[in-house]
């Protein structure tokens, strides 16, 4: 049976494992197919390098910020870092989508998914941060 120490620690794990792997995802397939990416939300880039290269840019951050919320998987000292990573570019993320819904219009179905799956990661990983401050942080060794 299965601390609860070391079911906090599972679940931090498991919330960084998910959220890196989708921000890397997301960041390698805007890096090697921009134009396949975007289609699924209805964006045609048709060989607009300005545009193309605007999209990639924020791809190279994400793309960062995925291998430090994966580093946290492995490495016990880095993990609220890592959750810090995770909620600082999800939340973000969804928030700035709802406010362009609220200030433009509702765009493409994907794209107001995309901002509920951002908001709802962001906010898992916000209450597994605040959940390990409150006390609650297992450490381990790894």
């Amino acid at each position: 049976m299965k601390s609860k120490g070391s079911k906090v620690v599972t679940v931090r794990k498991l919330v960084l494992l998910l959220s890196g792997l989708v921000a890397g995802g997301i960041a390698v397939t805007i890096f090697s197919t921009p134009d396949a990416f975007y289609a699924t939300y209805g964006i045609e880039l048709a060989g607009n390098t300005n545009l193309t290269n605007e999209l990639k840019a924020p791809a190279g951050v994400l793309f960062v910020a995925a291998l430090l919320m994966l580093a946290g998987v492995f490495r016990a000292r880095l993990t609220s870092v890592s959750l810090i990573a995770a909620t600082v570019i999800y939340l973000p993320y969804g928030l700035s989508r709802s406010l362009s819904i609220a200030v433009d219009g509702v765009p493409s179905g994907g794209l107001v998914g995309a901002a509920i799956f951002e908001i709802a990661i962001g906010v898992v990983c916000l209450l597994v941060l605040i959940n390990g401050r409150n006390g609650h942080n297992a450490h381990t060794t790894n």
